[in-house]
């Protein structure tokens, strides 16, 4: 959309429409500022085979709006809870007492297949998750010289995830690292609002 194009036309009695100007605009400001951030962040990787993900750092009672329009904005959803996939992170690690551990006690918990993911700071934990047999693995705050080793490390056997500190002046580099996915927090948490207004004609 362009500055000055009408996004909707509603009609209705003059009462109703104002009564719910404010709330209207608020989730159309809203959500149509993710949806043109993510869309940025997609164009920006255009080209590579990395996928832009959000992140469950969504606003309360809005998540299921959040992750639409991120979907609206060209990229995929990560998760939308503790159910669809299981992320084990350092916390979980130090309490099992190694990334082996942690994976083994997901696997004996679930009554189902999940995907498991693992967050990996280093490139010896990247190892010990691909040896413990994750799914997927997320870098956590990785140099790109970091990433690019762990594409070479994993060759495959795992889906790599880059996370923390995304920004659009950097999402390029790291997708040209060769990862899978890149989960950027701020699509949902710091999206600029939309200016969007409703004029009565």
């Amino acid at each position: 959309m362009q500055p000055g194009d009408r996004l909707a036309t509603l009609a209705g009695p003059t009462r109703g429409l104002l009564a719910g100007e404010r709330l209207a605009l608020n989730f159309l400001q809203r959500l149509s500022g993710i949806a043109t951030l993510t869309a940025r962040y997609v164009a920006a990787v255009a080209g590579t085979k990395a996928v832009i993900l959000d992140t469950r750092k969504t606003t309360p009672t809005l998540r299921f709006l959040e992750k639409y329009a991120v979907r609206a904005g060209g990229s995929q959803n990560h998760r939308f809870g503790l159910y669809d996939m299981v992320l084990i992170k350092d916390n979980h690690i130090r309490v099992a007492g190694s990334i082996k551990g942690a994976i083994e006690r997901v696997r004996l918990q679930l009554d189902r297949r999940c995907p498991v993911e693992v967050e990996a700071s280093t490139l010896a934990e990247v190892r010990e998750a691909v040896a413990a047999g994750a799914d997927r693995i997320l870098l956590d705050n990785m140099s790109l010289s970091q990433m690019r080793e762990a594409v070479g490390l994993v060759a495959g056997r795992a889906k790599l995830e880059a996370s923390g500190r995304m920004t659009l002046e950097r999402v390029r580099q790291v997708a040209e690292t060769g990862v899978d996915y890149i989960s950027v927090g701020a699509l949902t948490h710091s999206a600029p609002a939309l200016d969007i207004s409703m004029e009565i004609e």
